[in-house]
């Protein structure tokens, strides 16, 4: 069943022995007796996913409130240990990943070397217990309700839009957002197909434009695809301040509309309400609070 648990928490059977630490045959094997003692495929294969069938939907519904309580069993042997061990799943947006994370989580693992971190990236909202994570970070407009939340990271952030200067010189440099609907313009869109408006903010006014472009690519690892675009003079691009600082710094890209740069709060860290938390988790969450003043901005 822990088997069986694996593979669909991970997607898969390469991805599940990786994260284990055991081979995908092992578990392959495993799954197998499983669905043979009880005379019912629970898993559709292909060579390209692993699904559940109806069956192991249903027999994953009922096991993972029974495997959270026999894995918060165990993590009371983390009292007798001198500092916490195990794992911690966080589920967390592209843009957290790359620009928020980093510093928090390369602290952490210096100052807990026993604690192994499993991070999934994906921009959509997910249940993650039912995904088999202990935490997730999101902004406030999306934290799920009966969670606790506590700040993580930058408490101000802030889009930017920007482009080449070369690109600029050629096509003007836009003074209203409403310009922007006569440039090219890189834009994102999102797994369920959304694809959302460029939002800016000035003196209580807010506008918000939908303009075209050459180029539409979905968040995460497209992400430098579009800074690489804009780059190039292909158009402008609408980001998080901190993913195109380093590009603003350079000169590699001009700030424009500056002045209706619309501000944001920051990410907050959510995990379920328990009274009982994984010490992996119990140990992030103090970390996290002990450090967030000094993170504030």
């Amino acid at each position: 069943m822990m088997a069986f648990v694996a593979v669909v928490r991970s997607g898969g059977f390469r991805d599940a022995a990786r994260v284990g630490g055991v081979s995908a045959s092992g578990l392959s094997a495993a799954v197998t007796r499983l669905e043979t003692k009880l005379g019912i495929r629970l898993l559709n294969r292909t060579t390209r996913s692993v699904t559940t069938t109806e069956a192991g939907a249903r027999l994953i519904e009922r096991l993972a409130p029974a495997l959270a309580e026999m894995e918060g069993a165990l993590d009371v042997l983390n009292g007798f240990r001198d500092r916490p061990a195990g794992t911690l799943r966080l589920n967390v947006p592209a843009g957290v990943a790359r620009s928020v994370l980093p510093p928090i989580l390369i602290d952490f693992m210096k100052a807990y070397p026993d604690i192994r971190m499993d991070v999934i990236v994906e921009d959509s909202f997910v249940d993650v217990l039912s995904e088999g994570c202990d935490a997730g970070i999101r902004y406030d407009e999306r934290l799920e309700q009966d969670m606790v939340a506590i700040p993580i990271g930058p408490r101000v952030q802030r889009f930017a839009t920007a482009a080449a200067p070369t690109y600029l010189d050629a096509r003007g440099r836009p003074e209203h957002p409403r310009d922007l609907l006569e440039h090219a313009c890189l834009r994102g869109r999102f797994a369920s197909g959304a694809m959302p408006l460029w939002e800016f903010e000035r003196e209580g006014e807010v506008v918000c434009v939908d303009p075209a472009g050459p180029l539409i690519a979905r968040p995460g690892g497209a992400i430098d695809l579009k800074i690489q675009a804009a780059v190039a003079g292909l158009g402008v691009i609408h980001l998080y301040e901190d993913m195109l600082q380093p590009f603003l710094d350079s000169g590699a890209l001009e700030p424009v509309l500056e002045p209706w740069w619309q501000a944001f709060s920051g990410p907050f860290l959510y995990y379920p309400g328990r009274r009982h938390l994984p010490a992996p988790l119990r140990a992030f969450v103090d970390f996290v609070k002990a450090r967030g003043d000094s993170q504030a901005t």
